[in-house]
């Protein structure tokens, strides 16, 4: 009978640990304020080295992420999908490309804003846009000394 006693003691006190962990984390959600993000389309020639997840960055300022990334069996461009932060206006005549951390660092999608005052919406497609440079491709370039 004690051992029961203990159980169902042991039970309360982990079902109590268990709603105030729930009411925590619902608490913390709501105070950073989950933020409201709007889709954006690009089309690179090479997505070599993103992925879904990858961090879209304004002056290397995170502000938002990859979401989808497909490739289009029409134009063989890979197609990408950013979430962006609803806070963060992009000028429609932005440039996106992929830009690298450094020699070992990974990559994102850097957003080079324009100059425009009309901005992009949920949905619209940016147009400019650079894929990324292979490094192998660049040091074979410079050995060989071909241009192309």
């Amino acid at each position: 009978m004690i051992g029961s006693k203990t159980e169902v003691f042991v039970g309360g006190i982990v079902v109590i640990i268990a709603i105030t962990f729930s009411v925590y984390i619902s608490k913390s959600l709501s105070m950073s304020g989950v933020k409201a993000n709007y889709p954006i389309y690009a089309s690179f020639r090479s997505a070599e080295g993103i992925s879904v997840g990858t961090d879209v960055r304004l002056a290397g300022v995170t502000v938002g992420s990859v979401t989808r990334l497909e490739l289009d069996s029409h134009t063989y461009q890979a197609k990408s999908t950013l979430s962006i932060s609803k806070e963060i206006l992009i000028p429609d005549d932005s440039t996106l490309s992929i830009a690298s951390e450094g020699l070992l660092g990974g990559n994102f999608v850097e957003v080079l804003p324009g100059a425009s005052f009309d901005y992009l919406e949920a949905g619209d497609e940016v147009l400019d846009t650079q894929g990324s440079v292979s490094l192998i491709q660049l040091m074979m370039r410079f050995v060989t000394g071909s241009s192309e």
